[in-house]
């Protein structure tokens, strides 16, 4: 009776010990299956384009548009349809709205039927003066045999140089009456809005039922535009430079420019012209620069920086580009510089080569722009381990 409470302890140490161990090896790999929360930021697509060379002045500006137009009607009336939405981008002659027609085209049918009204009655005028000039030959020829007095020979002239007048007073009212249609031809395509030029649509002014006008009528219940196009090939840099300075400056010169939002991304620029024209209140006088290359991140009235570089441009030597990246993203492993990309919910291990252009780091090669890298990942991180974005 004694052994068998001895057996029994031991049979439950051993089940309590093969439980344990089942629970740690369980813990060990929930802990090991569970996705690290790390923080992820979004690789910005930036080309680096450098110039080495030191800058010669700097100054602050706006991106603007040389062409940009707020399209509006000729006419006043009641706008019908908008075609066009904000960020939509447009070719010149393309329809953009649509206004109330309906009188319009009563006006030109009553139009079209005044000149189908004065060539019935030239039809008319013709076809009286074809009998009265042949009422003129036989009066002569009897006037001739003495069969009809001079009086009646007149009569049948003068007949006739009336009808000669009244027919060239029907061909000038016909050329009035097809001036009138064209003109409420004329009319009825203005009821249609259409692009000036080729653009891109900033500002959406007018909804359906309202009415436009290309004056401003006053009380705020009258539109004076359709919607706001500008030509994103027109658009520059307009800075104001100090008139003391502006010495420093001339046509051509080349400039590097950066985006407010973009500040680490420089932009190959130039000087166009220098506005021949100062400030009094200011003291400054206002340059013209152009980009040398178009980017759609440049939109109109960014602010922007610019730096007036010193003799001709730089050679391609001189400039770097790459992936800037946060700094936290790279981090040495193995005596190797790696970042991690999060791809498909998993950490990817990348080499990187990272360039260092005017005291910043950027990625060379390893990340692609627009990639989602891993900032101050964990030590404990490792290729293809699943991870949880903290989007904090």
């Amino acid at each position: 009776h004694d052994a068998a409470p001895a057996g029994g302890g031991a049979g439950r140490w051993l089940v309590l010990a093969l439980s344990a161990v089942v629970i740690a090896a369980a813990v060990t790999w929930w802990i090991g299956a569970r996705p690290l929360l790390v923080e992820v930021a979004e690789a910005t697509a930036a080309t680096l384009s450098v110039d080495a060379r030191p800058s010669v002045l700097d100054a602050s500006g706006y991106v603007v548009a040389r062409r940009r137009a707020t399209v509006s009607s000729k006419i006043t009336g009641k706008v019908v349809e908008v075609l066009i939405e904000e960020g939509m981008r447009v070719d010149a002659g393309q329809l953009l709205a649509r206004l109330d027609d309906s009188q319009a085209r009563v006006l030109l049918g009553l139009a079209e039927a005044q000149l189908r009204r004065t060539r019935s009655a030239l039809a008319e005028i013709e076809v009286q003066l074809a009998e009265a000039r042949r009422r003129e030959r036989r009066t002569a020829e009897l006037a001739a045999r003495d069969l009809a007095s001079d009086a009646d020979r007149d009569a049948a002239q003068a007949a006739v140089e009336a009808l000669e007048a009244r027919l060239a007073t029907s061909r000038e009212d016909i050329e009035v009456a097809s001036r009138a249609v064209e003109l409420e031809r004329e009319r009825l395509d203005d009821t249609l809005i259409r692009a000036p030029f080729d653009g891109v649509v900033i500002a959406k002014a007018a909804q359906p039922g309202e009415m436009i006008s290309p004056i401003s009528a006053g009380g705020g219940f009258t539109r004076t535009g359709i919607c706001t196009i500008v030509d994103m090939d027109s658009l520059e840099v307009e800075v104001d430079v100090n008139e003391a300075y502006i010495d420093r400056v001339s046509a051509g010169q080349p400039v590097t420019a950066r985006l407010d939002a973009y500040p680490d991304w420089r932009i190959p620029a130039e000087v166009i012209a220098i506005v021949p024209a100062a400030d009094r209140q200011k003291a400054t006088v206002r340059v013209r620069i152009g980009f040398r290359e178009r980017d759609s991140r440049i939109l109109p009235d960014m602010g922007i920086k610019v730096s007036f570089m010193e003799g001709e441009p730089a050679a391609p030597a001189a400039t770097a580009a790459g992936v800037a990246v946060p700094a936290g993203a790279i981090v040495e492993r193995d005596g190797t510089q790696v970042a991690f990309v999060l791809a498909g919910g998993r950490a990817e291990r990348r080499a990187v080569r990272t360039a260092a252009v005017a005291g910043r780091t950027l990625i060379a090669a390893g990340v692609l722009a627009g990639e989602r890298v891993i900032v101050n990942p964990p030590d404990e991180l490792a290729d293809g381990d699943p991870v949880r974005v903290n989007d904090r």
